[in-house]
């Protein structure tokens, strides 16, 4: 039996490497197999939850997103790509289920526990954001999901979707909700660490290499990565663990041979770090000028993109509406 996979991004600005090794060139390989049905969700109204008073920044994303999607290779024909705010059913959705979820129990979630912290939310934190788990749960029941591919660091937000999924079939003594699974990125497909080496790649941190960025922007953001501090002389032996150059070239050069040799070398000594910079610049351009490529193209024609988009969220518009049905049948509300 196939499976319903429901995956997305939040709006908040154009895509980089570390989406597309952290998901983006999974889904890829997911749509291809015809016996899974994905769902792709360009989640808008999640974005708003800590960006409500800078709705711009949101609206201008959006489509940068679609543009992402369209250049790594998702297809509108194997994977319905829709926009979060588009399906009134999930808002809907989000209500009923907010009546199965204690206050505390949202509070005692780790994963928003740590975003409110990260994002300086402890003095007032805004409604919206701290119920997004249970709109996280909308998301996923509306489209009956079976499986989400998510991180380590998803994974409590996956087990609230599991108990609101419990808890409603056995109140309303239905099977009307699907209880989803998990779905670990592929091994070494997780966080990618940013060219400074400070941490995962973010917009915030401004650590990106992104997917729309010019071979000259690639490069220069190449040539600025963190290495070994120690490394000093080209003669000196240097060391790979905790290198991001040495780290990107594990997993985006498909010649692994020669990435062992290179290792070796810079660790005897003898390799300077401008020549594995620039070994690693032809290693990316290798990866992202197809995708530039096709980027440019669909960035020429913004109606197709835009009636993509559309289409999509017509589509799941529709699947969520018969999930709904059913939910309101279960509680004993459909009245008329």
């Amino acid at each position: 039996m196939g499976k319903v996979i429901l995956t997305g991004d939040r709006p908040t600005g154009k895509l980089h490497l570390g989406h597309y090794v952290g998901s983006l060139h999974n889904r890829v390989k997911l749509q291809e197999d015809p016996n899974n049905q994905m769902f792709i969700m360009i989640a808008d109204q999640q974005g708003l939850t800590d960006n409500a008073e800078n709705p711009k920044k949101i609206q201008e994303s959006l489509f940068e997103v679609g543009l992402d999607y369209l250049a790594v290779g998702l297809d509108p024909r194997k994977s319905t790509i829709f926009i979060q705010s588009q399906i009134p059913q999930l808002p809907e959705l989000t209500v009923y289920y907010l009546n199965l979820v204690t206050v505390a129990r949202l509070e005692r979630n780790p994963t928003v526990k740590s975003e409110i912290k990260e994002k300086g939310f402890e003095k007032s934190l805004p409604a919206g954001f701290l119920v997004y788990p249970v709109s996280q749960a909308a998301d996923i029941t509306a489209f009956k999901a079976t499986h989400v591919p998510v991180g380590d660091d998803q994974k409590p937000m996956l087990e609230q979707t599991r108990e609101i999924v419990r808890d409603f079939n056995r109140i309303y003594d239905t099977e009307a909700l699907v209880k989803p699974e998990l779905m670990l990125p592929p091994k070494g497909q997780g966080r990618l660490v940013g060219i400074d080496g400070r941490g995962k790649m973010s917009k915030s941190l401004n650590n990106g290499i992104y997917l729309s960025d010019s071979a000259d922007e690639v490069e220069k953001k190449v040539m600025k990565m963190y290495t070994d501090p120690n490394h000093i002389r080209v003669e000196d032996p240097g060391q790979v663990e905790g290198n991001v150059v040495f780290t990107y070239l594990d997993i985006f050069d498909p010649d692994k041979e020669k990435v062992a040799e290179l290792k070796e070398h810079y660790q005897r000594g003898g390799l300077g770090d401008v020549k594995i910079k620039r070994y690693l610049v032809d290693v990316l351009q290798n990866v992202l000028e197809p995708i530039r490529t096709r980027r440019a193209e669909y960035e020429e024609d913004k109606g197709y993109v835009l009636d993509m988009l559309k289409q999509g969220s017509e589509e799941a518009e529709r699947v969520a509406a018969r999930t709904l049905d059913e939910v309101k049948s279960a509680m004993g509300i459909n009245y008329f």
